[in-house]
């Protein structure tokens, strides 16, 4: 299989391909109803995946028959936005639904019913749907581009919402394994 450091550097390439300016030039080739749109796997640094409860992404531990609830995440380049702060815009159900945090003073996530290919077309009103991806030592961090600073997080319980925290190194996990599904 190879050493583990060269795994993972396949790994991240693939990831940074599958979500970057490597689809086809002319985005009107397909409508965006009909874009392939890549999906991952996102669990935490504690192996919580996500699933969806009463319309919120819940990060918990699924097994055996409950592992099919498991959510896949769906990823898309927001061109609005400079290619180096790698922005993606994050769904579920096949990018059906969005993530998007609402702005002010603590800001909210959550789902809303709009297409991610649609929103990729970028532009100001997509900002709340964007994320700033980082990557360091193996794992993933989602900043928010609507508001800067805040990180998408677990909690350190099982079965909370996901959210989003301004203080990386309190209790919440902000960090994540995203793998090609």
């Amino acid at each position: 299989m190879g050493c583990p450091v060269c795994w993972l550097s396949y790994l991240i390439v693939l990831f940074l391909f599958h979500c970057s300016e490597a689809r086809p030039s002319n985005i009107h080739e397909k409508p965006a109803t009909q874009m392939k749109v890549p999906k991952y796997r996102l669990w935490d640094v504690a192996q919580k995946s996500l699933y969806l409860r009463n319309n919120q992404l819940v990060a918990g531990y699924l097994q055996g028959p409950n592992s099919a609830l498991e959510e896949k995440i769906y990823c898309v380049t927001n061109r609005f936005f400079e290619p180096g702060k790698f922005p993606i815009i994050l769904g579920i159900q096949e990018g059906r639904r969005s993530l998007a945090c609402g702005t002010g003073d603590l800001p909210v996530l959550q789902l809303e019913d709009v297409n991610i290919t649609e929103l990729s077309r970028g532009g100001a009103e997509t900002t709340r749907f964007t994320f700033f991806r980082s990557y360091k030592d193996g794992m993933w961090r989602f900043e928010s581009a609507a508001n800067p600073g805040w990180l998408l997080c677990t909690s350190a319980q099982s079965n909370e919402p996901l959210g989003l925290t301004l203080h990386p190194d309190a209790a919440h996990i902000v960090d994540f394994y995203f793998q090609l599904f």
